[in-house]
């Protein structure tokens, strides 16, 4: 018993997760997810992708090509 009251909130989310990606598959077709970078903010996020997009490759990731909002005040000199 005290099992089942553990699991039933983690059974109820996937279960919901799964009801709201079939439904979204059934209005939208098939969907690509993947890691996007936000160049803005620094951060990277899983969200669903476009056919135009391209995912995000941490092999190819330079920490010092995003807009940092605190050096983007500053010089390139005072970067280094």
């Amino acid at each position: 018993m005290l099992t089942a009251l553990i699991l039933t909130p983690f059974v109820l989310a996937f279960g919901y997760a799964g009801v709201h990606e079939y439904l979204r598959f059934k209005s939208d077709g098939r969907a690509t997810y993947g890691l996007v970078f936000d160049e803005e903010t620094g951060t990277s996020y899983v969200t669903g992708i476009g056919e135009e997009e391209e995912a995000y490759d941490p092999e190819e990731f330079n920490p010092d090509d995003y807009n940092d909002p605190v050096t983007a005040e500053g010089t390139e000199e005072s970067r280094a």
